[in-house]
Order: C-alpha cells, then structure tokens, then sequence
C-alpha cells in the first residue's frame, strides 16, 4: 500500500480531492477513519493499494499534519484556481518543503478559473523552493475550461462532467501554447538528466515514455514539484492525477529511510502513528502506518505488546509493511512519533507542531470533575501533539496551549462530548510584578512577652532599587556582633518572604536589602524573632520606597509570508509594541521573519489581528524577555 496526504488552504476541495481519488474505481465507501481534522481512504486502483489522509485546511490544523506526512510516501498540496491564492498556499508548501517528501501540486476547481495557469503557478512559485513545472495545460472555449493537453504525451483530453475525460483531438487553438509550455518543461527536466539536456541540444524529439522516466526520477528525488490541472467536484483530472501518483510516488521504503534516521541501530522504526482520536466508550485510538511486515495484534512495539489492531483494509489480523490499521487498548502509543520494538522516536523537527501560544485557563464547571479533567486532559494531549499542557502559577489551574481559537474550541467540544466534563475558559491572569523606583531605610524592633521566653530583634534595614532583570540580592554589614551570625539567614528569610508579595500584592522583583545593623538579646532573640523583623521591616520600607507595578515583555518572532510584512508595522504599532525589524527567512521561499518587543497582554489580540491581517498564513512564537513598567 502506498499512502499520500493531502493538505492545503481551507475550501480548496481537498475533501472533495480525496473522495474522488478513492472512488475512481466504483468504491463508494465512506472514509475508513474518521477524526476531527483528518479523513483517511483506502481503495484499491489498477489492483494497487492505496490510502489517502485528507488533512482539514486551516493553519491551526498544521500541528496534525506533520505525524501524517511522516507516513506518507508523498504529499498532495491542492488549491484553488485563483492566482491570489498562491499566499494561502504558502503554509503548506513550506511544510512539505521542510519535510522533503515528494510532492504534486493539483490546481483544483478549473471549471471556475478566470485567469491564466501560468500567473496561477507564478503567484506559487513565490513561496517555493524548488521548481514548479506545469504537466498540463488547459483547453479553453469560450473563456471555460473544457479540458487539457499533457504535456509528456501531447496528447489532449476533454473533460467530461462525473466520468473520465475523453480523448480528443489535439486543438488547434493549444499549439503554440503547448509547444512553449511543453519546452519550458523539457528544460527544466534536462538539468537532471544528461540524455534528455543532449536530445534538446540536438534539436531531436524526446520519447514520452523517456521524459516520463525522468519525470519519475525528478520527483522520488524531490528535485522539482509537478503541477497537475482539474476539478475535483466534476471528477475532472482526477485519473490523470491518480495515474502520476501510481507511476511516480515512491513506495513505502522511502518513507522508512526518512525514520529510520531516529532510530537506533538494532531497531528500526516498525510503524509511525499517522492519526489518533479518543473514542467515548472506547478509548484511544491510533492509526499507525506498518514500516515492516506482520505488525499486529500482540507485536513488541515501544517495549510492551500491541493492543487489538484491525487493517483498515488489509484482510487478517496484521499489516504488511505500508499498510494502515486502527489500534486500540494501547495506551502506551502517543500521535507524534514513531514506533520501534523499545520506545517512541520524535519525529524530525519539521514534523512538530508550531509553539501553541493561544493559552486558556481551563476549569470544570463542578468541582467533582477537577480529577476527570486532568486526566481528559493528557489523555487528549496524547493525540493531539498541538496541544501543550501545564499549571498556571497563580490559580493553580490547568493551563492549556493551543494553535488557535478554532482548536480550542474542539478540545472543549472532545472534553465534553467524550470525557462528559463540562469546562470553562478563560484568559491568562498577567504575571505582574513590582520594583522601587527609590531607596529607602527602616529601623524596626520586634518585641513580644507574654509569658515564658519572649521574642526580641531589632534590625535596620535598606532597600533600593537595582538594574531591570538583576533580580533579588542580600548582603550584612554587621559590624562588633550586633546581630549573631547565626540570626542573618533567618533576617534574609523573612525578607524574602515579604518580597513575595508587595504594596500592590504582587511579587517585588530588581531590588537589593541591606542588613545595616541591629540589637539582639542573649535569652529573647531566635530565628524566629529575626525572621519577623525583617519581614516586618521590608514591609514597611517598600511603603516608602515609590513602588511600581511591571507587566512582562515579550520577544516575538513573527513568521509571515513577506507580502503582508508592511502590514503587520501599524498592527504591532496599535498594540504598544517596539518593532525590532524583519530578515528574509533563510530557508523559507517568500516568507519573513518580523521580530518585536510585545506586552503579553497583547498575545491573544495578535492572535486574532494576525488571523486578520495575513489571511490566516501567519503564526509567531514568543519568549520572556523583560519586565517593564507598566503604565496607563
């Protein structure tokens, strides 16, 4: 079995794309599995097995995308026929770059094309790398789409509406086009094969089946992408397509050279999960590719047996190197990763999902969920490798990273829905700090007697301000023993623990505490006397000392296809951030890298302003850099 992903912009037909792949040959069944950002079809074609993963469109569901395109053979981009569609484009041939799988580009919906192919594919070709070469051309009438000539065999095909196209004679009206397309193709062909480059200079014709070999050559190395025209709604184009994939995909071998690079020397990689879902009533579930043959039920895989697994159309009860099957009871099997007899192998770096910076508070609605919720939450988190999870600092709540508020919405949609606990949401609270914007000095005596031993300190502190981000220091200039050596940790304790918490309530960071002198008392005076004088003592110097509040600035790294660069200056600037500048990506055709200082208040407004302002393309990371003060 030999196994494609399809992925590309949201409404560009690739569900569309995929079901009219699998029903070339009549098989009308619905999808073998099902989750709630992939569709995977397995049929059968010219007595091959096949198996489609259709990957929903939309950037928030890129982080699925990797584990799927690690178990593939070779990759599908689709879009639409509209040259403006090239920027929506660009996430997704970016990643299949990064991956370096072979890949097709099928330009969909040509029934609905106005402009020409060529400004389609130019429009592509800016987000890029390698070369796009068009394979066909369209057949016009009366300004449609009616079919297309291929450009290898030269010959012309008219779509047909629901069937296969037909055979047509060559029209007069594509020559000159054909030719000049024809040749653009040849020459960039020839770059990589000697005996075609001599058949060009010589002036001699080509055999088809010579350039298709080449052709064949060119995409298993990964050397150019291969443009592919059609309708995947009328059914047009669709078996030139599946005809390429038969003929030019690799086979399940190059998928298992990819993996093998991260596993160990005496294990080899024996399957890599391609989807997961959590099932109510039935549990995890992951779809996982076989590397090797007889993966089934009971196979030594990560260090235990594997649970129940069922092809999803092989017959029998394992798989076949290549083939796709659905594994339950085997909770030590994470989406993310590859398999081998002992452990999990990360996948390349290509395949992990973006930084999931669209952070919520998430809380049950009834307190006895409190424990459901935590274990629904890693339950999800092994099957959605977007998704990050940690504990908020100041509420003690789960907090959950995301890629978006499309996908938090789904995870909220699966913790009720299969784990029947009801959440709410709710933003970040602001990490706020506090410093002195002056210094500041406090004698203070701590007595008590009430009985038995009493309690006696007396410490004179100062306190000042220190450089933004040096954090805390302590220091004594004790002089004649005023003060024991053994009482000045305790002074540092209750020091620090006043610091926890300010004027304005929140922890006072950037200062400097001076133990100047004091008195102490040979019978009254302890550790804990000295430990609530200081406490006391810093109290009441940080009420003197002009305190501020801090809010934390972050660094964030922009990554944006480079035609909306310029547009993203008065976004930053409306949110109170500092433009650092942008470089072009090193690696990425057509994209920037746009840097800026941003207040982490503004992370989710960027958010929703870059969803806006990029069309979707955009996504950024972002690291603490400093605190500053905070003003109105």
């Amino acid at each position: 079995m030999r196994v494609i992903t399809i992925l590309g912009p949201s409404h560009s037909g690739k569900s569309e794309l995929a079901t009219a792949l699998a029903t070339l040959e009549g098989n009308n069944q619905p999808p073998g599995k099902t989750t709630d950002v992939a569709q995977i079809h397995t049929f059968a074609f010219k007595g091959e097995e096949w198996g489609v993963i259709d990957i929903a469109g939309g950037v928030e569901n890129l982080a699925s995308a990797g584990p799927a395109l690690a178990a593939s053979d070779a990759a599908v981009v689709c879009v639409p026929a509209d040259d403006a569609s090239g920027v929506l484009a660009a996430p997704y041939l970016r990643m299949v770059e990064e991956a370096g799988i072979p890949a097709f580009l099928f330009i969909n919906k040509m029934d609905q094309a106005d402009g020409r192919v060529a400004d389609i594919v130019a429009a592509l070709q800016t987000y890029c790398r390698h070369n796009i070469i068009l394979r066909q051309i369209p057949i016009r009438e009366g300004g449609r789409v009616v079919g297309a000539v291929d450009l290898i065999s030269e010959r012309a095909w008219q779509y047909r509406e629901g069937q296969p196209s037909a055979l047509v004679a060559f029209p007069d009206s594509a020559h000159v086009r054909e030719r000049q397309a024809r040749g653009e193709m040849l020459e960039a062909l020839a770059d990589y094969d000697d005996d075609l480059l001599e058949q060009l200079i010589e002036d001699r014709k080509p055999i088809a089946e010579d350039v298709y070999e080449v052709a064949t050559r060119v995409l298993r190395h990964n050397d150019m992408i291969p443009a592919l025209l059609g309708s995947a709604l009328h059914r047009n184009g669709i078996l030139r397509l599946m005809k390429s994939l038969r003929h030019e995909a690799p086979t399940v071998d190059a998928a298992v050279r990819r993996l093998d690079d991260g596993a160990t020397a005496e294990n080899g990689v024996i399957a890599v999960g391609c989807a997961a879902d959590v099932v109510k009533h039935l549990g995890k579930t992951i779809v996982l590719r076989a590397m090797t043959d007889d993966v089934g039920t009971g196979t030594q895989v990560c260090g235990t047996t594997l649970g129940t697994l069922t092809p999803l159309r092989a017959d029998g009860r394992s798989l076949a190197a290549g083939q796709i099957g659905a594994v339950v009871k085997s909770d030590h099997l994470d989406l993310g990763f590859a398999y081998d007899s002992t452990g999990q192998i990360g996948l390349p770096d290509w395949a992990q999902p973006r930084p999931s910076t669209f952070q919520r508070i998430i809380t049950p609605l009834h307190e006895r969920d409190d424990a459901r919720l935590s274990t629904a939450l890693e339950r999800l988190a092994e099957v959605d490798p977007g998704l990050s999870l940690a504990q908020d600092d100041v509420t003690g709540h789960a907090l959950v990273g995301v890629q978006g508020p499309l996908h938090l919405r789904r995870i909220l949609a699966q913790l009720a829905t299969s784990f029947g606990v009801d959440v709410s949401d709710a933003p970040v609270p602001l990490a706020l700090r506090e410093t002195i914007t002056r210094p500041a000095t406090i004698h203070h005596r701590h007595r008590k007697q009430s009985g038995g031993a009493g309690q006696f300190a007396d410490v004179v502190l100062s306190i000042s301000p220190s450089l933004r981000g040096s954090g805390f220091s302590f220091r004594e200039e004790i002089k004649g023993g005023a003060i024991p050596k053994g009482y000045i940790p305790a002074v540092e304790a209750g020091v620090r623990e006043a610091l926890q918490a300010g004027v304005n309530g929140h922890p006072v960071v950037d200062v400097q505490v001076v133990l100047q002198d004091g008195k102490h008392h040979s019978v009254d005076s302890s550790d804990h006397a000295f430990r609530t004088a200081g406490k006391a003592a810093v109290k009441a110097a940080l009420e003197d000392a002009g305190a501020v509040v801090l809010h934390p600035i972050m660094k964030v790294a922009i990554h944006v296809p480079a035609v909306f660069t310029g547009g993203l200056v008065p976004v930053v600037s409306g949110m109170k951030g500092q433009i650092l500048g942008f470089v072009s990506h090193p690696e990425a055709a057509g994209w920037d890298v746009f840097e800026t200082l941003l207040p982490v208040a503004a992370q989710d407004q960027l958010s929703a302003s870059l969803a806006s302002a990029t069309r979707g393309t955009a996504w950024f990371s972002s690291d603490f850099d400093h605190y500053e003060e905070m003003r109105a």
